[in-house]
């Protein structure tokens, strides 16, 4: 068998289907924190947790019902709230916490990012156009 034809062969079987989505990610994921957990732990039930979040990654990942799937993925993203960004991207949301800095709006409460270590600077709120003094 060719190299690349395994890939053409699961590119065929996927068309339609949803894919791996955050979601799923997630889950499989979580089961992997878990197995390694349960190495150390020695629960059976466990061990079990684990095989319900794969087989429910597989079962997402396979689907093709992609509107609910969607909709699924969604609203765990909404769930997530502030986590989101880690969840989604962990390098970005370091490199992002790492060079910015977020304050909020002294009158609206809007949150604004600005560089960090540029001293005090002077910000203006997209949302209000108030103009407030901040530490970066």
């Amino acid at each position: 068998m060719a190299s690349g034809d395994w890939q053409r062969r699961l590119g065929e079987w996927l068309q339609g289907r949803q894919g791996p989505d955050d979601l799923a990610v997630f889950s499989t994921n979580l089961a992997i924190v878990i197995v390694i957990v349960n190495l150390f732990a020695r629960v059976s039930w466990l061990g079990w947790v684990a095989l319900v979040l794969i087989a429910y990654s597989m079962f997402r990942i396979q689907s093709k019902n992609l509107g609910r799937r969607a909709r699924e993925n969604e609203a765990f993203l909404k769930a997530l709230g502030p986590a989101r960004p880690w969840v989604q991207n962990p390098r970005a949301a370091w490199t992002e916490l790492r060079t910015y800095k977020h304050v909020k709006c002294s009158s609206c409460k809007q949150r604004v990012r600005v560089p960090r270590g540029k001293g005090k600077l002077r910000v203006t709120c997209p949302r209000c156009k108030a103009k407030f003094e901040v530490r970066s």
